[in-house]
């Protein structure tokens, strides 16, 4: 048999329902000399068949199975590189697909010049709402040629094995191959291909298309997403080590800080936005397999984070959870602290401590924040609902706490607004917010959904409301955080503005930032009829022929 130019190896367990997708995204690539390897980790369901079905349509495909489920992506990748006849090497999920040019592009950026591997962009595809955005866009933004990952050590953070297309005579070579026995692999083996790789070439253009399910079962939840197990926890950190060595072992430890600032930045803030939803138990033990590690990481790296960041990591450092629990909720989001404490020398502490002296003191200063002089439209606050009762149809009543720890509002009651926009017109919903004590107000406010104004052809999706304060002609929005936990409420909300009820429901975000939620599904002729037809001309042409249209009438 010929030589193909390159090999594709699609890894599947149990995926039988997905595994076609990816196969075909595979076959219809515009370089069809390709070689397919369908690498299966010894599924027990139909996956089995289908892989031979797709294998006895396409002699391109052949089908190999792990005499034994290895648990993880490793061994399957592996198998597949010692069957693969090709020169190049890629790598794709049973669950995510190539767009139709992928192997012609990266390719094309091994032909033109010797490289080690040929990278690309990655488009996120959420499975829950169709939404697009790429994956570390500033790293793959423009086409370039890289001697070595000293020249951008930012691309640590795209960690991923499946964006790029590999020389083989590159891994063999190096003896690269994916660790077994382990999660979080594609960590290990990018890290290293990285450093060990003398030129590389990122190009701009999509070349994964991976697919995201946030919210999906526990069960069937991928790796990264199954972050309420400890054990995701320590194989996190474990990988993190053995990164750690690799970097000294081979002469890179120069760009230890660089690979600290991702683990913080990017692996510890997954954790970190999910705090607030952990029990003290979890917490506790979270702890307990983190700081070990964190005490290893270089001051430069915690330096690069952002403040609210730093807070939050130095809490649990100092196994204050039930403070880094309340620190977590928000985050990134401009979120006060409930309380600031205040030394002698006019320094600013998150909390209602001055920390003893060390990195405590450090990392919880807040003085840089400029809490008390800000402009008004960028001034932290703090906004928690406290209460959440229902009410007579859609309607429910909500409990307002409001934290100003920098004293920024007169004494007094407070003008304050929740405003909430399903489609593009706005409910607002004024209230007064009322002193409980300094710094802190309190109010109440009746949320009508059904007073809300909807499209004519209805309104699909999801919004969060937020409040809004207005002092001295200036006004300030934030983000409004819901309980942790309370129970879904749901109402069905009748014909007002619409052409049909609609189905409305209200319930904590249940991820960070942990705002409160409600979400419309239209009910009846509007889901049935008229918004499918609202879809199909909601088309770039047909909304160009409108705006050409109402311009010629004006």
């Amino acid at each position: 048999m010929n030589t193909p130019d390159v090999t594709v190896t699609v890894i599947v367990y149990n995926d039988a329902e997905r595994l076609p997708r990816a196969v075909a995204s595979v076959r219809r690539q515009t370089h069809a000399d390709i070689e397919i390897v369908i690498s299966d980790d010894h599924s027990t369901d139909d996956t089995p068949a289908v892989a031979r079905r797709l294998a006895a349509q396409d002699p391109r495909i052949v089908y190999l199975r792990l005499d034994e489920n290895s648990g993880g992506c490793s061994a399957p990748r592996n198998r597949a590189l010692e069957v693969a006849r090709a020169p190049y090497l890629m790598f794709l999920d049973s669950d995510d697909e190539l767009p139709e040019n992928a192997v012609e592009v990266l390719l094309a950026a091994h032909r033109e010049r010797d490289i080690d591997f040929a990278m690309g962009a990655v488009q996120r595809i959420r499975v829950d709402s169709g939404r697009r955005s790429t994956w570390m866009p500033h790293l793959v933004r423009e086409r370039r040629t890289l001697d070595g990952v000293e020249a951008d050590p930012r691309l640590f953070f795209e960690h991923l094995a499946t964006s790029k297309m590999y020389a083989r005579a590159f891994l063999d070579r190096h003896e690269l191959r994916f660790p077994e026995g382990i999660h979080y692999e594609d960590q290990l083996f990018s890290a290293q291909a990285y450093c060990l790789a003398k030129t590389f070439t990122i190009v701009p253009d999509p070349v994964y298309r991976w697919y995201v399910a946030p919210y999906a079962a526990s069960d069937t939840a991928s790796i990264s997403n199954q972050r309420h197990k400890l054990t995701n926890v320590r194989d996190r950190v474990h990988v993190q080590g053995l990164i750690d060595a690799f970097l000294a072992e081979s002469g890179h430890e120069s760009l230890r800080e660089d690979k600290d600032y991702k683990f913080l930045k990017h692996d510890f803030r997954m954790y970190a936005g999910d705090l607030p939803h952990r029990d003290d138990e979890w917490l506790a033990s979270f702890a307990d397999i983190v700081n070990p590690y964190l005490d290893t990481l270089s001051p430069g790296a915690f330096a690069r984070l952002p403040r609210d960041e730093r807070v939050v990591i130095q809490l649990v450092r100092d196994r204050r959870l039930s403070d880094a629990r309340t620190a977590a909720r928000g985050l990134g989001h401009g979120v006060a602290p409930r309380q600031v404490t205040t030394d002698a020398e006019a320094r600013t502490y998150w909390g209602d401590r001055i920390p003893a002296a060390g990195p405590a003191r450090g990392e919880l200063d807040v003085t840089d924040l400029e809490l008390d002089t800000r402009p008004f439209f960028s001034a932290l606050f703090r906004h928690e609902i406290t209460e959440i009762t229902p009410g007579p149809g859609a309607s429910i009543g909500l409990t307002v706490r409001t934290y100003d720890p920098a004293l920024r509002l007169p004494v007094g009651p407070q003008r304050a607004t929740l405003l909430l926009t399903p489609g593009r017109r706005r409910l607002t919903v004024p209230f007064r917010l009322s002193p409980v004590r300094p710094g802190v107000f309190e109010g109440r406010v009746h949320l009508d959904l059904a007073a809300a104004r909807l499209p004519v052809h209805g309104f699909e999706g999801v919004r969060h409301p937020v409040l809004r304060l207005r002092h001295q002609g200036r006004t300030h929005t934030g983000l409004l955080l819901a309980p942790v936990s309370f129970p879904r409420l749901t109402a069905r909300v009748p014909y007002r503005a619409g052409t049909a009820p609609h189905h409305v429901s209200v319930e904590p975000e249940g991820h960070n930032p942990d705002r409160l939620q409600i979400r419309w599904q239209p009910l009846g002729a509007t889901a049935r009829v008229l918004r499918p037809v609202a879809r199909r001309l909601a088309t770039p042409r047909v909304r160009r022929a409108a705006r050409l249209a109402a311009g010629i009438l004006r």
